[in-house]
């Protein structure tokens, strides 16, 4: 069990997810792998369509409902916060991998593509493994250059939130679209579905995706109240992006790596993992990863307090959100019970109201 865990820890996709299918992989096969994993992301995901579709139907034109969950988003970004220090102790180990999602943070920062900061800590970490850090430190300079030709500007904190587009507005996001972002976030899924927020928001998030920044944390938070992994958030992602059918494509992506990672064959990538490159290739994906979310943190919070810059001086426009913010992921330190996300972001709902 602790060598399988160790081998899913590794590899990109829920971990927990992956070890449901290798039990199952145990008893019946490929067929159990695939009743096993079903088993463990249907109840999540039937709830969570049954949430988005009421969320589209009724929305939060109740003034109350609307207090509710401008301090519940507040309250999830206390709890990405909270998740990136774990992320970076459990991802990033040692200068060269903190190098490297450092990297990834000012990658996200100036836009860059996600996928760049990834493909350079995977190449820089399998060189340092080969003992090569001269060549290891001149990629880190190139990838310094890459960043300034591709960056657009630097996001934060001076990052503004999207406009909010209308689920009726938004018809024409294909299924194939919608796949691909799910999938792309099941593959950098490690050390926890907060990996996969950076991705998935890049794709969903502003001009060119489907969904404003507002309802992107709605559905983090409707996923953190939900008895389900959280990244059943990409079902909410879907579904405003194509219905139904939308939720269940991006669904798919999200979690075929898991599936396919056993189907394939688990000894295999037991194998390969023993490969020091591979490893070393994956660690550094994985240390990038940790910058993105670092730097998507940030980003979110900024959009929660209303964070705006005047003659280089910074101002908060809604200092509630902060502080509702700060305590709960002051609260997500100190208390480790399974109970603790559901509790606090029910708890931050009652302050947004009674604040109101």
């Amino acid at each position: 069990f602790r060598r399988a865990l160790a081998v899913y820890q590794v590899l990109p996709g829920p971990e927990a997810h992956e070890l449901c299918c290798w039990f199952g992989m145990i008893v019946r096969g490929r067929v159990g792998a695939i009743a096993a994993g079903l088993g463990f992301m249907l109840p999540g995901l039937v709830l969570m369509l049954i949430a988005s579709w009421l969320y589209v139907r009724f929305g939060l034109r109740d003034p109350i409902a609307l207090a509710a969950f401008v301090a519940v988003q507040a309250a999830v970004v206390g709890l990405v916060l909270r998740a990136t220090t774990r992320i970076w102790v459990s991802l990033v180990r040692g200068p060269v991998l903190a190098a490297v999602a450092v990297m990834g943070f000012v990658a996200q920062s100036l836009l860059v593509p996600f996928w760049v900061p990834l493909v350079f800590g995977g190449i820089v970490q399998s060189i340092v493994v080969r003992g090569n850090r001269p060549l290891a430190a001149a990629l880190t300079a190139l990838f310094i250059g890459v960043c300034a030709v591709l960056g657009t500007g630097w996001t934060w904190p001076n990052h503004v939130a999207s406009t909010p587009i209308a689920f009726e507005e938004r018809h024409d996001v294909s299924l194939t679209k919608l796949f691909t972002t799910g999938l792309t976030g099941g593959l950098v899924t490690f050390g926890g579905a907060y990996t996969a927020i950076p991705v998935v928001r890049d794709a969903a998030v502003g001009r060119q995706g489907w969904m404003s920044e507002t309802q992107f944390l709605d559905g983090i938070a409707i996923g953190g109240v939900l008895p389900a992994p959280l990244v059943i958030f990409g079902t909410f992602v879907g579904f405003l992006g194509g219905g139904i059918l939308g939720a269940l494509a991006l669904t798919l992506g999200i979690f075929l790596p898991a599936f396919s990672f056993t189907l394939i064959g688990h000894e295999l990538f037991e194998r390969l993992l023993d490969r020091p490159q591979l490893h070393g290739a994956l660690d550094g994906v994985a240390a990038a990863v940790a910058g993105l979310i670092a730097a998507t943190g940030l980003q979110l919070l900024g959009d929660v307090i209303g964070l705006q810059w005047q003659d280089r001086v910074p101002s908060v426009t809604h200092p509630m959100s902060l502080a509702i913010a700060l305590v709960a992921m002051a609260l997500f330190f100190a208390l480790k019970r399974r109970a603790t996300i559901p509790a606090v972001l029910a708890a931050s709902a009652v302050v947004g109201i009674l604040v109101r």
